[in-house]
């Protein structure tokens, strides 16, 4: 009996570091996205995260939200002095995230300012 709790036992911890693992460091897919950069925080109660949302429409209509990781901290000061302008991000979509992450499964790794499409010439 105490083999097949051990064995039991075995398999639950196998398969919790198996999906912790999995949650960490695999990802989904990754990409590009621009737009102006309206709204960018450091946000929560029990975990700070930081959260960001960039219009990729003309009326607002079509808004990208995402979250940085607190390790990017490039990231975070170039997005902070951007806020407000048009910026091109490049990001990674996980499957899922944890709470300590942030609200979305949209990271940003990268950040660049961009001329505006919109802006008359």
């Amino acid at each position: 009996m105490k083999k097949f709790l051990g064995i039991i036992a075995a398999v639950l911890i196998l398969s919790i570091v198996s999906y912790f693992t999995f949650v960490y460091y695999a990802t989904y897919s990754e990409g590009i996205r621009s737009g102006q950069l309206i709204k960018f925080s450091h946000k929560g109660v029990a975990f700070k995260t930081w959260e960001g949302e960039i219009s990729q429409g003309i009326s607002g209509s079509q808004i990208f939200a995402f979250s940085v990781l607190d390790k990017d901290k490039q990231v975070i000061s170039d997005l902070k002095e951007l806020e407000g302008q048009y910026v091109k991000l490049s990001y990674i979509e996980r499957y899922k995230t944890f709470a300590w992450w942030g609200d979305t499964k949209y990271f940003v790794i990268a950040v660049k300012e961009e001329e505006s499409p919109f802006k008359s010439k």
